[in-house]
């Protein structure tokens, strides 16, 4: 592995732990220190909260997790060497779970806690990057900490309302 390579791989693999896990102690370059990072955050929640809309027409907690789980598994099977998974994507599909019950929740956060850890370990393993894969990889956190965002927006309406 080059220089280069070498620190794009420490960097992106440093930023997603510190998505799903939270940061380290000694430095936080997406979440603030020590915020618990969007696996921890979502084993706070019950699936009461999980499937409560902050407003009519808006999507859930869930809708969001699903939605990430459906991406990281895309992720996850292109690492694993299909060629174009999103070819026949239905990101529409990744939309419709919005409600879950407390077993439903549960194996939710389960499977993205799966998904996730099989992406860091690709991500980890992964020794040469294109700009192709660079720019999903780097996307990948991006559209994760998105949605922390947004899930963390709800869990604040919900406290206010």
């Amino acid at each position: 592995m080059n220089a280069a390579n070498a620190t794009f791989h420490a960097a992106l693999s440093g930023l997603l732990h510190e998505i799903f896990e939270g940061p380290p102690e000694d430095y936080a370059f997406i979440l603030n220190p020590g915020d618990p990072g969007l696996l921890r955050e979502l084993d706070e929640l019950n699936d009461v909260a999980a499937s409560t809309r902050p407003m009519p027409g808006r999507t859930t907690i869930a809708g969001h997790v699903n939605h990430v789980l459906y991406g990281l598994t895309l992720l996850n099977r292109w690492a694993s060497g299909e060629a174009n998974p999103w070819a026949d994507a239905d990101w529409n599909e990744a939309w419709k779970t919005t409600t879950v019950a407390p077993e439903a929740w549960r194996e939710l956060r389960d499977a993205l806690r799966r998904e996730a850890s099989a992406w860091q370990r690709a991500v980890a393993d992964r020794m040469e990057w294109d700009d192709v894969s660079a720019a999903g990889a780097i996307a990948s956190a991006a559209h994760t900490a998105y949605h922390l965002g947004a899930i963390r927006q709800i869990i604040a309406a919900q406290k206010d309302g």
